[in-house]
């Protein structure tokens, strides 16, 4: 599954009843609730890579990578925008681009 296929799903999922569909019941709780669970995950996806847990690693990188396209959804941002600015830093090294935000 690509993070596109992923983020159509959300849509699809979105629309549904929050009684039938997590996605849609997180994302009627609002903002705060998807951007909290966003945080959840991170942190236990840090927990994993720090402990040296691969398998757990691997579980927590997914629901990062979901949570992130929820809260992306609920803030109406397509992952589009996301991918572009991803692909406008890469026309610089990850070094120039930094220092350059350090002078904004």
């Amino acid at each position: 599954m690509t993070l596109e296929e992923l983020e159509d799903r959300i849509d699809q999922r979105a629309s549904a009843s929050p009684d039938e569909s997590y996605t849609a019941k997180l994302i009627a709780r609002g903002m705060s609730k998807a951007a909290q669970k966003l945080g959840e995950e991170a942190t236990e996806a840090v927990i994993a890579a720090v402990t040296g847990d691969r398998d757990e690693l691997v579980k927590e990188s997914a629901d990062v990578l979901y949570h992130l396209l929820v809260v992306l959804r609920a803030a109406n941002l397509p992952l589009a925008e996301v991918m572009a600015e991803l692909d406008a830093r890469t026309a610089q090294s990850g070094l120039a681009e930094k220092a350059s935000r350090k002078a904004e």
